[in-house]
């Protein structure tokens, strides 16, 4: 779906770069500066280094001198603030709004207010709705890269995400009688360190078998055992080198 970020007035060169990485990893390229403080932004050195490699995305942004050059052809429109208005459109957060937008619109844009003071009124105003990111009570300062990113990873889950490739299958478990049958050897070995009294062992063996149970050991891990058992037997004089 065609997405664009739309910063208004930004201050800050490295934020700028720091934003175009923030899209980059999340898929999107369509990048807007709405009367930034410096005419290169894009190509200024800051920039260039936040940006960590997603220069591409520098290299295809605009720069406009108004927001409504900014928004021309898209239909819906998100204003990031975290203040909530009086007035203005619906405040809700990016997970429960942007899966709803995800199924309906054409072309939709995230507006960013100024890194100094953020979005003035009227723009929040001309916006569908403000998406607020859930943050501590007492400091919901975000740097405004960092609002890109959660704004942009929130979004790209609503229009479905990116697969992840599948973990390796588990391997099945070691069966019942590898389990007795690498038990039995423990037991050899414990009784020849002197760990396991055979005249009183308790409930030791038993633990030790729900323990096993418990994990599952593989046919490999059960080799394993084993091979940790003969080595107790062979350390104590019991078993053969």
């Amino acid at each position: 779906m065609p997405t664009r970020f739309i910063l208004i007035e930004p201050s800050h060169s490295g934020n700028v770069g720091a934003v175009a990485r923030a899209m980059k990893v999340m898929g999107f390229d369509d990048l807007v500066l709405v009367a930034p403080r410096w005419d290169d932004v894009l190509t200024r050195q800051e920039a260039v280094d936040r940006a960590s490699g997603a220069t591409e995305v520098l290299a295809r942004a605009r720069l406009v001198a108004t927001l409504d050059e900014a928004v021309d052809g898209l239909d819906v429109l998100c204003a990031t603030a975290m203040t909530p208005r009086d007035f203005g459109p619906p405040t809700a957060t990016p997970r429960e709004h942007l899966p709803r937008l995800a199924g309906t619109a054409q072309g939709v844009g995230f507006l960013f207010g100024s890194e100094r003071y953020g979005m003035r009124n009227e723009d929040v105003y001309r916006c569908h709705v403000a998406l607020t990111i859930p943050t501590a009570p007492d400091y919901g300062s975000l740097n405004l890269a960092a609002a890109v990113q959660v704004i942009a990873y929130e979004w790209r889950l609503a229009l479905g995400g990116y697969g992840v490739e599948p973990a390796a299958p588990a391997a099945a478990a070691a069966d019942a009688q590898a389990v007795a049958g690498m038990l039995a050897h423990w037991e050899q070995a414990l009784v020849a360190i002197g760990f396991l009294d055979p005249q009183a062992p308790k409930k030791l063996m038993p633990r030790l078998n729900q323990l096993f149970n418990r994990a599952q050991p593989t046919p490999e891990e059960i080799h394993i055992l084993r091979g940790v058992a003969k080595a107790m037997l062979q350390a104590a004089g019991r078993g053969k080198p």
